[in-house]
């Protein structure tokens, strides 16, 4: 595996994200991994708890914007290439694809998109319970990821949050309003403000906070723990309490937040940022849509 390993004692498997250098950004590839990752440990009989985990100074920090907005900017250049002469022989017609440029195609993203959330579900969709361990940063699409985790347990430095709600995104996963209800879903998503890891634990977002250096052997303790319960009860208890979710509408706000990111990313800002993405680097463009109006996310000193 190239994005992550695993490894097993006393009834856990650990799933540790291993692009430290890339702040372990999500690509296509982690998609796959975690996803083969999570169905091996949950069919295997010597597991009874996941444990999620990452090297480095970061959980994860979303998505890996050099690829996801280079595959943006392609799709929109293939659609102008395709735009038909003015002088052309005949108007386009429905069905007639060849003739006629090509826009957003809403059902093709939301396939695409999908695909992702469909990995992170399977944290939340395990039999078995899943404990995720996040130090650094954890946001955007990392949020996605982690919030679908039975229990989150963070390392006093760490911070999260979405700045996409800023422009370019949407929560997929829509974890957001079950972790910690209606009002502070909406005050960190209509702002897209960072939440350092004790307020997570305070608003509910998280299960607690530790100290940095104790943050990997209190998950593991945790996890082993939670290990010496028969797997049937875990299963049982799990489903027993995310049935509460469920029975909420989890599944119909999961796919409008995967159509609304989607649309987000093709508004005339989401535009305009993939296209800035293009001209400064992505890098630049993020700094840009948060430094100068909000002062967060490694922008100012910590």
């Amino acid at each position: 595996m190239e994005t992550l390993r695993t490894e097993t004692a006393r009834g856990v498997r650990h799933i540790v994200l291993s692009r430290a250098d890339a702040y372990n950004t999500i690509t296509p590839t982690l998609r796959d991994e975690l996803a083969a990752a999570v169905d091996a440990a949950d069919a295997d009989r010597d597991v009874r708890v996941i444990l999620l985990r990452a090297e480095g100074r970061a959980f994860c920090a979303g998505y890996g914007l050099d690829w996801s907005t280079e595959a943006q900017a392609r799709a929109e250049q293939a659609s102008d290439a395709d735009a038909p002469s003015r002088s052309g022989p005949a108007p386009w017609r429905p069905g007639d694809g060849e003739r006629g440029p090509r826009v957003w195609d809403s059902v093709a993203d939301q396939r695409m998109i999908g695909g992702f959330v469909d990995t992170y579900m399977k944290l939340w969709y395990a039999r078995k319970p899943t404990l995720a361990a996040v130090q650094g940063w954890c946001i955007g699409g990392g949020t996605d990821m982690v919030l679908c985790c039975d229990l989150v347990v963070a390392g006093a430095g760490a911070s999260f949050g979405y700045p996409p709600s800023r422009v370019w995104g949407t929560p997929t996963t829509a974890m957001w309003v079950y972790r910690m209800g209606l009002e502070r879903a909406k005050r960190y998503l209509l702002t897209g403000d960072e939440i350092p890891a004790r307020t997570a634990a305070e608003i509910g977002m998280i299960l607690e906070v530790v100290p940095d250096d104790a943050l990997r052997d209190h998950a593991t303790a945790l996890a082993e723990r939670m290990a010496q319960v028969p797997v049937n009860q875990l299963v049982m208890l799990k489903l027993l309490c995310n049935q509460t979710a469920e029975n909420m509408g989890l599944a119909s706000s999961r796919l409008a937040g995967t159509l609304f990111d989607g649309i987000a990313r093709h508004t005339q800002e989401g535009l305009d940022f993939v296209r800035r993405a293009g001209e400064v680097g992505f890098r630049e463009a993020v700094r840009e849509r948060d430094a100068a109006p909000f002062s967060d996310y490694g922008s100012r000193k910590r």
